[in-house]
């Protein structure tokens, strides 16, 4: 199988293309710009994408939308996530946390697929905390303020590692599973 992963963001296609490359799934990256739309939930951002591009003449792609939802700022910034990180940017984020003793925050993850016309879903989540300072020069995003063992960020462990323990590698996980049960 062969999968277009359409996304503007290199290191999320670095990502994907780690993650299927065990499943024997082919990922190629294209950067193809459509409305995201604002919604409630990354499941209403992700099925409306996948709307938009299947509309346009796309087939047999997946794309993703992420966020960061920090307890103590009420779920903030969750699907807002990737215009408070264009604006605010790490720095604002622990600003705003600046003297906040709870620190727990979730990524999470919704993947959307088409395959041959046919829509797949799928999410995941990872729970940890947000650091005090930024650290680490891997990833992307939030990753240098996001840790899950209160030690090293998202930013300072091996792709691999992140992988196998982040939201996006427990949606990734997720739809594979659902792509195995389809292709039966």
């Amino acid at each position: 199988m062969r999968l277009n992963v359409i996304t503007s963001n290199q290191g999320k296609a670095v990502e994907f293309k780690a993650a299927f490359k065990d499943l024997g799934i082919s990922v190629s990256h294209i950067s193809i710009p459509y409305d995201e739309i604002q919604a409630d939930t990354l499941e209403e951002v992700v099925r409306a994408g996948v709307a938009a591009l299947r509309a346009e003449g796309q087939s047999n792609f997946l794309i993703d939308d992420s966020g960061l939802f920090i307890d103590s700022l009420g779920g903030f910034p969750g699907v807002y996530s990737s215009y408070v990180q264009k604006t605010l940017g790490n720095a604002g984020v622990l600003k705003l946390l600046h003297g906040t003793r709870d620190r727990g925050a979730e990524f999470r993850c919704c993947v959307g697929c088409d395959v041959d016309g046919k829509t797949v879903m799928a999410s995941g989540s990872c729970r940890g905390t947000i650091l005090e300072n930024a650290s680490g020069s891997g990833g992307f995003g939030f990753d240098p303020i996001f840790t899950v063992d209160g030690v090293k960020s998202f930013a300072e462990i091996p792709m691999a590692l992140k992988n196998s323990v982040s939201h996006r590698g427990a949606a990734i996980a997720n739809l594979a599973g659902e792509l195995r049960k389809m292709l039966r």
